[in-house]
């Protein structure tokens, strides 16, 4: 009997340390602080959101974990040539219209582009609608001509393109950022 109740509290312990551990390898913590350079004279694409000299910007190689509903902060990106977005996009290289509903999600979330070309489903208000990954919003890099000399994006972002915007319903007096869930399709 006693020999069970040492196995079972060593069992026990294991499990509780495990539980932990987990919770801890779930959370997704800045990777690093980027140092803010002044954009050259005209070249920032969205001005209220470009870089700030000598400011710290947090960096990520991580996103929250990924549930059936997982909350994300939705921000809009023009993905045509000339747009705020900066480059053509990673997965194929092109531009995308804005009247299709594309969207780039963070770093972690774009997982090195195992996202590229599939399908997410976004919810916002009892809305939602059906997106596909075409683009990363860079969480580790900023404040360059590569991504319209502005800072790194958050950890837990999903960009969409204007038909995103759209298809949610969203007034177009609230563009900019909006509270919204979203999952793999």
């Amino acid at each position: 009997m006693k020999q069970t109740t040492i196995i079972f509290l060593v069992l026990f312990s294991l499990l509780i340390i495990l539980s932990i551990s987990c919770i801890d390898a779930q959370s997704c913590k800045p990777s690093g602080k980027l140092r803010g350079k002044k954009p050259p004279h005209g070249k920032c694409l969205n001005d209220p959101d470009c870089c700030k000299s000598g400011k710290l910007y947090d960096t990520y190689t991580c996103s929250p974990p990924i549930t059936k509903q997982t909350k994300a902060t939705m921000t809009i990106n023009n993905f045509e040539k000339g747009g705020d977005g900066g480059g053509p996009s990673e997965c194929d290289h092109k531009y995308h219209s804005n009247d299709l509903p594309v969207v780039a999600l963070s770093t972690g979330w774009y997982n090195k582009g195992t996202r590229c070309n599939k399908f997410v489903n976004i919810h916002y208000k009892g809305k939602s609608v059906k997106a596909k990954v075409v683009d990363e919003c860079d969480s580790t890099l900023g404040c360059d001509a590569e991504h319209g000399f502005q800072p790194p994006c958050p950890n837990n972002i999903v960009d969409g393109s204007k038909a995103v915007w759209k298809a949610l319903g969203v007034p177009k007096s609230d563009w900019g950022e909006a509270k919204v869930t979203w999952s793999d399709a």
